[in-house]
């Protein structure tokens, strides 16, 4: 059995965001054990924590079903055949840790900007004796002016979701 988790807004849901995700269902593939109880638990910040972003973040409900709706479609890829939607789950996060430091988690899967997140979580875990996870940081996917995709810059009409320059009007 292995259980990943993750977590961010999700919003505009980019390729940034995509790698990061197929990255935490390789991860499954990888384990070859096709078990039911392997698991993706996704937390998905709540309006409450995404209002503190520099720019307008759809609500949670929206967000969420962009994210199932995405989750779905990769489920049903070729590349994911041994796993099904029993295979994930996304949860509210109400604080920036979320159930990583104290539940039954092997791997968190992040970005180099959320590292840092990661091992405050494996220090709360130690503190509470609990094992730490193991770490899959997932390099960020640049646009085509190799400068990392983000919402942000989506935002500001630099870039679209696939890191595509837009042209200056």
């Amino acid at each position: 059995m292995v259980r990943v988790v993750l977590g961010g807004t999700f919003e505009s849901l980019h390729a940034g965001h995509s790698e990061l995700i197929k990255e935490a269902f390789r991860i499954l593939e990888e384990d070859g054990s096709n078990s039911d109880s392997n698991l993706v638990h996704i937390g998905l910040t709540s309006d409450e924590m995404a209002g503190s972003k520099s720019h307008t973040v759809s609500d949670y409900i929206s967000r969420e079903r962009e994210l199932n709706h995405f989750i779905s479609s990769l489920l049903k890829n070729a590349d994911f055949t041994g796993l099904s939607e029993d295979n994930y789950l996304i949860t509210k996060l109400e604080d920036p840790f979320g159930p990583a430091v104290s539940d039954d988690f092997d791997v968190i899967v992040v970005s180099p900007e959320t590292r840092a997140g990661a091992d405050k979580i494996n220090e709360i875990r130690r503190s509470n004796n609990l094992p730490e996870l193991q770490i899959r940081e997932v390099d960020f996917v640049l646009a085509e002016d190799t400068i990392p995709i983000s919402t942000s810059r989506i935002y500001k009409g630099e870039i679209d979701r696939n890191g595509n320059l837009q042209k200056k009007k």
